[in-house]
């Protein structure tokens, strides 16, 4: 039998031996609940790794592609090019390949579903084939695409003309008879939940037997809530016009700019290699309304068009554009 004095002491180092455990086993609940927030970070900080690589890549994508620079190689293959320009860098593109309901061969369903695999985001489309006619089949066409403009790229219904042994373009029935039409297809372009733009080349700035310049009867005469313009910054200075000083006048109608550059020679250059002042034209995108550019070069010459597509992405990040 123990003594009273031993019972305490007993009961005593019991009572030590139960904290020490209860301790132990605090200590090693604290730690596994420390080490399981530790692990717990380190999966959503890999998780967050594992999407970075796509967040960077959608922010290098920057600027848009007019296709027409590439018709060719769309012809011969457009998903594989399409892959190509998506790879380059650029985040837009621009269409010139309509025919018969479809966009270089597809549906309009089924070209878009591919430019969103590539994580290409259609933008405008050229319709040179557009009629008073066809006008609701083609953007009706446009719409299930995916673009928000659809693009009168030359005087549509057979007005525009192309001289070869010259080399130079024209358009027949006057600039009123130009821009009556271009108003009713702004119209339709409307009701379809379409925008409708003109795009320039260098005639429009020239005066014509009637002493108009078209591009200014156009701006002036047509109907702002239902037409605006994509400026072609090279047939603009080809005319011997500025940019700048239609910004000023006409400001907010420019709604995309073409971006391509002039060779001493007054020819086609990939962005940045050529003569014009794309610092000067950029520092007023604001004023001129433009939302998005379009990278294009209507000739490559000696260079590959896919080629050239590479040399002028480096030469827009150069420029600021983005």
């Amino acid at each position: 039998m123990y003594s009273t004095n031993q019972k305490r002491h007993l009961k005593l180092n019991n009572m030590k031996k139960m904290i020490f455990r209860f301790a132990t086993l605090a200590f090693l609940f604290l730690g596994f609940v420390a080490c399981k927030e530790k692990a717990d970070k380190k999966s959503i900080s890999s998780e967050a790794g594992a999407a970075q690589p796509m967040e960077s890549t959608e922010k290098a994508q920057v600027g848009g592609l007019a296709l027409y620079t590439v018709r060719d190689a769309m012809t011969e293959d457009a998903k594989a090019t399409l892959k190509t320009v998506a790879e380059t860098g650029y985040q837009n593109i621009e269409a010139a390949g309509y025919a018969d309901g479809m966009y270089y061969g597809m549906s309009p369903e089924d070209f878009q579903a591919y430019l969103k695999e590539l994580h290409l985001r259609p933008i405008s489309t050229h319709q040179s084939s557009v009629t008073l006619d066809n006008a609701e089949q083609e953007m009706a066409d446009a719409k299930a695409a995916g673009f928000q403009y659809f693009v009168v790229p030359i005087p549509p219904m057979g007005l525009f003309n192309y001289d070869n042994e010259t080399n130079t373009m024209s358009m027949t029935g006057g600039a009123k008879n130009l821009a009556e039409i271009i108003d009713a297809l702004g119209e339709k372009a409307h009701a379809a939940g379409l925008q409708l733009l003109y795009h320039n080349h260098d005639f429009e700035f020239m005066e014509d037997a009637d002493g108009i310049v078209p591009i200014d009867y156009l701006l002036e005469h047509c109907n702002p809530d239902l037409v605006n313009f994509q400026m072609d910054l090279f047939w603009v200075t080809k005319a011997g016009a500025d940019p700048v000083a239609y910004f000023e006048k006409y400001p907010g109608r420019f709604k995309i700019w073409h971006v391509k550059d002039m060779d001493d020679e007054g020819k086609f250059a990939p962005v940045g290699k050529g003569t014009i002042d794309f610092a000067k034209i950029l520092a007023e995108k604001e004023k001129s309304g433009m939302e998005y550019y379009m990278v294009e070069q209507d000739m490559t010459f000696t260079m590959k068009p896919l080629e050239a597509i590479k040399v002028s992405h480096e030469g827009i990040k150069n420029l600021g554009f983005n």
